[in-house]
């Protein structure tokens, strides 16, 4: 596991708990019932199921730009590279199944059904914060990636960073080869002049 991903599991945990414990507290001090509770967050965790959907899949398509630009840069990267690639849209597709179910699941109207008791409404709202705050944490964690992706590609393609650990070792070399030979020639062509 490299650095990228371990930052994003760590950035993604730490929103998690944060998540969650900020809506539990809040939950906890507000004094409704988890009936109440649960008819209150639903718009919410709704809305959030929508917005982790467009946003994963937008991702998704994005991540067939991020490979394009990878193909077409002059170095040849390693295969490191095209696996943090696949991590990230594996992840995302994760992602985007896990918001699909929560979304269906949510929009079942057991909120408006009697025969509940009031316990299942308590384990159903702490349910579904737990939910969305995985979600939430998810979505973080896949966008540090992505970051960290994007950030590698821009030093390699962009600003042509020759050194990084991404670029495969071959490449390196002939890099290094072309940049001896341009200067043997440099100075074969300087050394003529001067004769003259």
């Amino acid at each position: 596991m490299n650095a990228i991903v371990k930052r994003a599991i760590v950035g993604g945990i730490v929103s998690t708990v944060v998540m969650g414990a900020g809506t539990f507290i809040l939950g906890q001090i507000s004094g409704y019932k988890a009936l109440e509770l649960l008819k209150n967050s639903m718009s919410g965790i709704n809305m959030l199921c929508n917005t982790v959907i467009l946003g994963s899949t937008t991702i998704l398509a994005l991540m067939l730009t991020l490979l394009g630009i990878s193909r077409e840069s002059e170095s040849r990267l390693t295969d490191r590279h095209y696996k943090d690639v696949l991590m990230i849209a594996k992840s995302d597709t994760i992602l985007i199944v896990a918001a699909v179910i929560t979304f269906l699941l949510l929009n079942l109207p057991i909120s408006e059904s009697k025969e509940v008791s009031s316990t299942w409404f308590e384990a159903i709202y702490y349910v579904s914060l737990g939910m969305a705050s995985l979600l939430g944490g998810g979505f973080i964690a896949v966008v540090m990636m992505l970051y960290g992706t994007i950030t590698n590609i821009i030093l390699i393609v962009g600003l042509n960073i020759k050194d990084h650990p991404l670029i495969s070792k071959e490449d390196a070399e002939d890099a290094e080869e072309a940049e001896e030979e341009n200067e043997e020639s440099d100075n074969k062509k300087t050394s003529e002049n001067q004769d003259k």
